[in-house]
């Protein structure tokens, strides 16, 4: 599965608009960065209490950079 694809499955799981889900892929040489641009009403349920959920989500990526010899970055746009 791609990274960017995985991101917006798990993005458009924990909203209540997930028509408003949208992840942007930038490319680097090394690191890719994921921006995630989610409804301002759902921007709570996407970083979560002290930001757990997006340290979760990060934590997947790191994991899955690990696997690909790549790094992702998780950005949340508002």
């Amino acid at each position: 599965m791609e990274i960017k694809s995985l991101v917006e499955e798990i993005a458009k799981a924990l909203v209540d608009i997930p028509d408003e889900v949208k992840v942007h892929e930038v490319a680097g040489e090394h690191a890719t960065v994921l921006e995630l641009k989610v409804a301002q009403s759902d921007l709570g349920k996407i970083i979560g209490k002290q930001g757990r959920t997006a340290r979760s989500i990060r934590t997947l990526l790191g994991a899955c950079g690990m696997k690909l010899d790549r790094r992702y970055t998780l950005e949340i746009l508002e």
